[in-house]
């Protein structure tokens, strides 16, 4: 018999032993070197595939290599420069698959977050210190020794990261360059730094658990009174930063669903084009593949066409709702097969602006659900279902911690701002230059998309926010007025029944108490019996054998819970 044992990964016991015996920024930039190498690697994989499948290959492994080198700079939102052309004359190539972008930010988002643990890469073991930023160590951990070292600092973390992914990142761009794609030198400087600072400061402010420090040190340029509107003192640019990539997951995934009907509209075109571009089963595979990593931007060009803008394909042709005008000699690609025909816009076309306004009122319904979470009953709300406590404030009525209408409709204007830059990005990733002169412009216009997200959300988010924000306080005010009605009777009947619990507030105290058999009076008992603690700890008042004789005051801060059988 043979014993067998599990044993962790060769990878992950590498990388453990590498953070026990470097920690700190030797970590970060092992982490950005591996995050580097595994993006390039997936993309010499893929090319190196498709460069064996082809039967007539133009060149060697050298020039698949020195491509799938062009192609890893290009995920990163750099243009490249195509030398051999007929005219003689370089042409860029600037519109970025934004599915490939996603395996370089994800990859500099896992390296950062990993390396701010210099342990065993699982996260802080239980009785270890926690996270900086993410609150004090609990209560009942507060005797129990530390397990391990405390966690490396976000700037020597993010440091490392990005140190080690640009280490790798400049070679690959000097080798690039003897290719037939060559990244532009000015685009490779901007765009990679970029991509490696934004990413794996994302995955550091994650692993810290997103304190909202750093957010409120870098609006300190602000002006104190813009400041406080967007910030304080409930965490307004959370709620619409939330509501932001709601509306603009809304907006791309309505312009995913155009895309769908509109390719199943002309499916003809599209097969026929697809059959027309190669015959080999290998280079309708790569052709295949093109098309998939080309859907998410196809998706967001189909979404700035529903925002009214549209898109550009070449110089001079604009493809909108109100009128279509594409160029006469485009490639034969299934995608573009999708581009509505010439000539003026129909009703058909001009539904599509149902998506921009569904994506107003999703913005407008997060907003107000945030504005709304502090309203007594409301889920989630302080004194919500399942909840023990109440709102700390003495006399704390039905619209206790709901914001104002003005604060809602602030907020609801900040998240279309902030949708209005989400969109404006991924529309500059999503197009760029195809060549030079007729093929200069390709996709939607950046500048453009932002500002019609910014008129459609803003005009539809702003009166749907404070719309359903008096909408769901008036429900949370009628299910406090039911619960108030509930217990007024039951004390009218003469008591409770058994194992009934129903909730009064006490104005004076600003707790909530349970009400027994005897009605406010009990309540008031209660707090005398409690005394200066009660402002304290809220109590509540059960009775212990059901028959309504004998109550006793249990505190609900989590030492002791009450009955749970009863109705």
């Amino acid at each position: 018999m043979i014993q067998t044992t599990a044993r962790p990964a060769p990878l992950s016991l590498l990388r453990a032993r590498w953070r026990d015996r470097s920690p700190g920024l030797a970590a970060g930039l092992l982490g950005g070197v591996v995050a580097a190498v595994l993006g390039l690697a997936a993309c010499a994989a893929l090319v190196t595939l498709l460069w064996i499948s082809s039967p007539y290959p133009d060149s060697g492994p050298g020039g698949a290599l020195h491509v799938a080198a062009a192609l890893w700079v290009l995920a990163h939102g750099a243009e490249l420069v195509r030398a051999d052309t007929l005219s003689g004359t370089p042409a860029p190539v600037g519109v970025t698959p934004l599915l490939f972008l996603l395996l370089p930010v994800w990859l500099l988002h896992r390296a950062a977050r990993d390396a701010t643990d210099p342990g065993d890469g699982v996260g802080v073991a239980v009785g270890a210190a926690p996270k900086a930023g993410s609150g004090a160590r609990p209560a009942w951990l507060a005797g129990a020794p530390d397990a391990g070292p405390p966690p490396v600092s976000a700037r020597v973390a993010w440091t490392g990261v990005v140190l080690g992914y640009l280490a790798v990142a400049g070679p690959v761009v000097l080798y690039a360059q003897g290719g037939a794609l060559r990244p532009a030198a000015w685009w490779a400087a901007v765009c990679l730094p970029l991509v490696a600072m934004g990413a794996a400061g994302a995955g550091v402010w994650t692993a810290f658990g997103r304190p909202g420090g750093p957010v409120g040190r870098a609006l300190r340029v602000l002006p104190r009174k813009l400041r406080e509107l967007m910030v304080e003192p409930d965490a307004r640019l959370g709620a619409a930063t939330r509501a932001a990539g709601a509306g603009a997951a809304v907006l791309v995934g309505g312009g995913a669903l155009l895309l769908a009907v509109s390719l199943v509209w002309h499916s003809a075109a599209a097969g026929e084009a697809f059959l027309r571009l190669t015959e080999g089963w290998s280079g309708r595979f790569a052709v295949l593949l093109l098309c998939l990593t080309l859907v998410p931007n196809a998706a967001v060009w189909a979404a700035v066409y529903a925002l009214g803008p549209g898109f550009v394909l070449g110089a001079g042709h604009v493809v909108a709702p109100t009128a279509s005008a594409p160029a006469a000699l485009l490639p034969p690609f299934p995608l573009l097969a999708a581009v509505p025909d010439a000539g003026p816009g129909t009703p058909l076309h001009w539904s599509a602006g149902a998506v921009p306004l569904v994506a107003g009122a999703v913005v407008g319904w997060f907003t107000a659900r945030a504005a709304c979470a502090g309203a007594p009953g409301a889920p989630g709300a302080p004194d919500g279902p399942g909840a023990l406590g109440a709102p700390d404030a003495p006399g704390a009525g039905p619209a206790a911690g709901v914001w104002s209408w003005r604060r809602t409709a602030a907020a609801a204007f900040v998240a279309a701002v902030l949708c209005a830059v989400l969109v404006a990005l991924l529309a500059a990733f999503a197009g760029g230059p195809l060549g030079s002169a007729a093929l200069a412009r390709f996709g939607p216009v950046w500048w453009q998309a932002g500002g019609a997200t910014l008129a459609w959300i803003g005009m539809v988010a702003v009166p749907v926010a404070v719309v359903a924000r008096a909408w769901r306080c008036r429900g949370a005010a009628a299910r406090e007025t039911v619960v108030e009605v509930a217990g007024a009777q039951e004390a009218a009947d003469g008591g409770a029944r058994p194992g009934r619990w129903a909730r009064v507030p006490v104005p004076s105290v600003g707790r909530w108490w349970r009400r027994d058999t005897k009605g406010a009076e009990g309540a008031k008992g209660a707090k005398a019996e409690a005394g200066a603690d009660a402002d304290a700890v809220p109590f509540g008042l059960y009775d212990d054998d059901g028959g309504g004789s004998g109550y006793d005051l249990l505190p609900v801060d989590g030492t002791a819970e009450p009955p749970r059988g009863g109705g």
